[in-house]
């Protein structure tokens, strides 16, 4: 995955957990996931699943292609 990529999908994820009124924290116990995962992936260091993303976007209620975008 390139270092773009993982900016943005960074960006998008921190965005709209922000607009959702969510924590780091409650978004990571909510999907199962480390706290340090979500923290790492809204720094753009961590390669994420399609899987993940997946989960990830529909929790908070948009498209993958939401997150994706630059």
């Amino acid at each position: 995955m390139s270092q773009d990529l993982r900016r943005y999908i960074a960006k998008n994820v921190k965005k709209y957990r922000i607009a959702k009124g969510l924590k780091r924290e409650e978004l990571s116990l909510t999907l199962g996931f480390d706290n340090s995962y979500i923290s790492k992936l809204e720094r753009g260091t961590v390669n994420i699943t399609i899987d993940k993303l997946e989960d990830i976007a529909k929790f908070l209620d948009v498209d993958v292609i939401n997150l994706l975008e630059h």
